[in-house]
């Protein structure tokens, strides 16, 4: 039977994702369910049978997300307690020893963490840069292809269905991280990928108060396996976590287009400044990326990166800043900016700012960035 769903707009499709029918007297979203196990007479044989394994709770939000990743296919979704549980249930789940993996060296900067314990299981590591479908160079032989576009920090984009194209031809697994476009940017499933993976701390959950991540696949089988790996393992997400995740995905479109809206309008505005460099943003028609960005993307993210002239220079301009947090991460609806080269790791200047547009009145952002960049001058 067709999804009623399928054709509605992301809107209407964010704010009904997932719910179960209902049911006389009781709440659209029910509650979280706290279980460690369930009544289970007889033979194991019902949905849930341990809290390790499914949880009600969990099965809800699993098909909201499954219905953003997917709009009217059948899809599966397994959530976890991150998003890097959600990227290493992925990787050594499909991976053995002896086996390739391509991955971006542009990437999560948690990335090489990964690399070292695949290697030391004996799967052979491969990395090229994110931008001008590079990864296709090393692809020969590869079990897998680790796709991140835009790339995180430097925003760099490759062209998904080419890489998929590729990848399918040569036997190998294609994997999407789609944390900073979320399925309302862009929907890897569609573009041939086999997984969709992403951080839902960010962009998805947006509030920047739960740590959570997922893996989307439309074939059976990959996604048992990527579940085995979760009880496996025991990266579960917790149940408070999980329905305060389903609550905010109601208001993904409304966040998103609204942080997108702001953060082309700050790029635009940058574009403008003289103590700015190395200004990227796939939606500003003048990006490297913008090109291969618009035949994949319908929305553009909310990260906006831009290079000062000096690690000194970029740290005043953080403390100058009024309306903008300090922090890590992105995604969320409070604005948020770091000097990145403060982690190492990143091949980025050390005046190299990532900054997270958030839901604030975009005249007020703008305004707020402009300012601390005049008052940090000389």
């Amino acid at each position: 039977m067709t999804d009623p769903r399928a054709d509605v707009g992301d809107g209407t499709r964010a704010v009904r994702a997932g719910l179960p029918d209902p049911v006389p007297y009781e709440p659209t979203l029910p509650g979280p369910v706290f279980a460690a196990h369930f009544h289970l007479p007889g033979e194991p044989t019902g949905p849930y049978t341990y809290g390790r394994d499914e949880n009600p709770t969990w099965t809800h939000l699993e098909r909201a997300i499954s219905e953003l990743e997917a709009p009217g296919r059948t899809v599966e979704t397994v959530t976890f307690a991150s998003g890097m549980a959600a990227i290493s249930a992925v990787l050594f789940s499909q991976l053995s020893a002896g086996e390739t993996v391509v991955l971006p060296d542009d990437g999560y900067q948690a990335l090489p963490l990964l690399r070292e314990r695949l290697e030391a299981y004996g799967v052979t590591v491969r990395t090229a840069p994110t931008g001008g479908d590079a990864q296709l160079r090393v692809l020969d032989g590869a079990r897998l292809l680790w796709i991140e576009t835009p790339s995180n920090p430097g925003l760099d984009v490759c062209d998904v269905r080419r890489l998929v194209r590729a990848a399918h031809d040569a036997g190998a697994l294609v994997a999407v991280d789609n944390t900073l476009a979320t399925p309302l940017g862009q929907r890897p499933l569609e573009l041939g990928a086999d997984f969709s993976v992403a951080s839902d701390t960010k962009g998805m959950t947006g509030h920047g108060d739960i740590l959570l991540g997922h893996v989307t696949s439309a074939d059976p089988l990959l996604t048992a396996g990527v579940r085995r790996w979760r009880k496996v393992v025991g990266a579960i997400p917790g149940p408070m976590e999980a329905w305060l995740a389903h609550r905010s995905l109601a208001t993904l479109q409304l966040r998103v287009d609204r942080q997108c809206a702001t953060a082309l309008e700050l790029a635009r505005a940058l574009e403008k400044h003289g103590a700015v460099t190395g200004l990227r943003y796939p939606g500003l028609p003048g990006d490297p990326s913008h090109a291969v960005a618009s035949g994949q993307m319908r929305r553009f993210g909310s990260v906006v990166s831009f290079v000062l002239p000096d690690r000194d220079r970029a740290e005043r301009f953080l403390g100058a800043l009024r309306l903008v947090d300090d922090a890590t991460s992105f995604g969320g609806v409070r604005s948020t900016a770091e000097r990145r080269g403060r982690w190492g790791g990143d091949a980025v200047p050390e005046g190299f700012i990532r900054f997270s547009v958030g839901a604030e009145d975009p005249e007020d952002i703008v305004a707020d960035v402009l300012r601390a960049l005049d008052e940090t001058a000389g």
